[in-house]
């Protein structure tokens, strides 16, 4: 090797050596000091891009977390004023079935409402007045929120809420006379045995699914509610036959008044041969109630004979009997059909009762036949009821059933939605775990490795430096030879 004084490459080589070690033990100094392996995109571009994908993951989860947690305290907050608004019902059902009671006087029933009116307000105030940070639950304002489950757009669980207000909470049901809400038979029939229903193929729709429901021509009341019960369709059938009886004049001769009572399988007679007046007549049909299942209730100075199953009621008289009574259907809740029963001459005539359909949710049908006139049903809110007479106490039960099981059915949705937010926030916690796990293994520094490389970078660093001293004496040499 040649003695050179203007180029020493031994220094140069060195130089580099410790240039290059002290690089290293400074990109060491850094990871240890941050505990990150990747501190800009030098020490690994693909890393963090990699990694700086997963952070927005993992924060983005965390997020998604908390959203789904107040989701649930939504929930759970709209479910308790959900479960007093049942408590309520529950209360007003009790009094209903109260007032229902023949015990009751006009004075115990008009009590009994003002603690209904009271209820009935309260319940709007829980409506109107339950939020959640400012935000009304269920006023009917809240419609459909989507909540932000996922670290990605549009991964979202929907949360729905309705009003329970008493003027929104009730039950749905059929309101026109000579349909499912009115007379069934239309009035009265002058046929023995014959009801003038007409049969055909009802199809009953209900949340999209449409049930097919057969009525036969001449079916009574109470074998068309069965038939649509026995369906399953959700929607709930009750039949009655009420009639009003004013015996007008007595009835005396050789003749005989008959009251004929059918459900369509068993039928019954009842003697009625010389009832003089309405008193007579009501104490005559009770007496024979217990195998009948027909009752009569004298008020207003008229008879009102009622079957609480809708069975067909008919009167038949013979020939040589004198004495009127006049009739008029009112199964219905208003008189659709009105006849008389004169004892001149043998006649017969029947009235078929009513069908109410009624549901905690809306419903339409179609179809020929007798409960088809109407195709859609209409809806009686809480905020309607009365208990002050005895039967606005009964029609109130129907009312309030419905309001329970519309309020029990937003509650199951809330509560299959806190169960599904659960499950959310439980998968996410896995996902966030493992993700922070893998993005770990590419972001942080291994401090064992990286002690190692230090300790090494210093060594190289201080041999080096003295190796740069040894080659800067080299020129020295020249000195020598002169």
């Amino acid at each position: 090797m040649a003695i050179s004084v203007n180029t020493n490459v031994t220094s140069m080589k060195a130089q580099n050596q410790l240039n290059s070690a002290n690089s290293k033990l400074s990109t060491s100094m850094e990871r240890l000091s941050s505990g990150l392996r990747i501190n800009s995109a030098k020490d690994d571009a693909a890393g963090l891009q990699i990694s700086n994908r997963m952070s927005s993951q993992i924060n983005g989860i965390g997020v998604a977390m908390r959203n789904a947690n107040d989701g649930i305290s939504i929930a759970q907050t709209a479910e308790g004023a959900m479960q007093e608004s049942t408590n309520i019902l529950q209360r007003m059902r009790d009094l209903s079935l109260q007032a229902a009671n023949g015990s009751n006087s006009a004075e115990d029933r008009a009590a009994m409402q003002k603690e209904v009116n009271a209820l009935q307000s309260e319940l709007t105030r829980i409506s109107d007045t339950t939020s959640f940070g400012g935000q009304k639950l269920l006023d009917g304002t809240y419609g459909t929120q989507s909540f932000q489950v996922g670290s990605q757009a549009n991964e979202t669980i929907n949360v729905s809420l309705k009003s329970v207000g008493a003027a929104d909470i009730g039950n749905y049901t059929t309101t026109a006379a000579g349909t499912a809400a009115g007379d069934f038979g239309n009035g009265f029939v002058a046929t023995a045995g014959v009801n003038g229903v007409a049969g055909g193929a009802l199809a009953l729709t209900q949340a999209g699914k449409t049930t097919s429901v057969t009525i036969a021509a001449g079916d009574t009341a109470s074998e068309a509610a069965a038939k649509v019960n026995k369906a399953g369709t959700g929607v709930k059938a009750t039949a009655q036959t009420v009639i009003e009886a004013d015996i007008t004049a007595a009835f005396t001769g050789t003749g005989s008044l008959t009251m004929n009572v059918t459900d369509g399988t068993t039928s019954y007679a009842v003697d009625l041969t010389n009832v003089t007046d309405n008193d007579a007549l009501t104490k005559l049909i009770n007496e024979s109630s217990g195998e009948t299942g027909v009752s009569a209730k004298l008020e207003n100075g008229k008879v009102t004979i009622t079957s609480s199953t809708g069975q067909d009621i008919g009167f038949t008289t013979t020939a040589g009997t004198a004495g009127t009574m006049a009739l008029a259907n009112v199964s219905s809740g208003t008189a659709t059909g009105t006849t008389s029963v004169n004892g001149a001459a043998a006649a017969s005539t029947v009235a078929a009762g009513s069908v109410k359909l009624s549901s905690s949710a809306s419903f339409s049908f179609t179809g020929g036949g007798e409960l088809t006139t109407l195709t859609s049903s209409k809806f009686t809110g809480v905020n309607t009821i009365d208990i002050s007479t005895a039967a606005g106490a009964q029609s109130a039960l129907d009312i309030i059933d419905g309001a329970i099981g519309g309020i029990d059915s937003s509650r199951a949705d809330l509560g299959a939605v806190q169960n599904r937010l659960n499950f959310t926030i439980n998968n996410l916690g896995n996902i966030q775990s493992n993700v922070t796990d893998a993005r770990s293994r590419i972001q942080d520094v291994d401090f064992a490795s990286e002690t190692a490389q230090l300790t090494k970078q210093q060594i190289l660093s201080q041999t080096s430096s003295a190796m740069l001293a040894q080659a800067n004496q080299l020129p020295q040499t020249a000195l020598s030879l002169l």
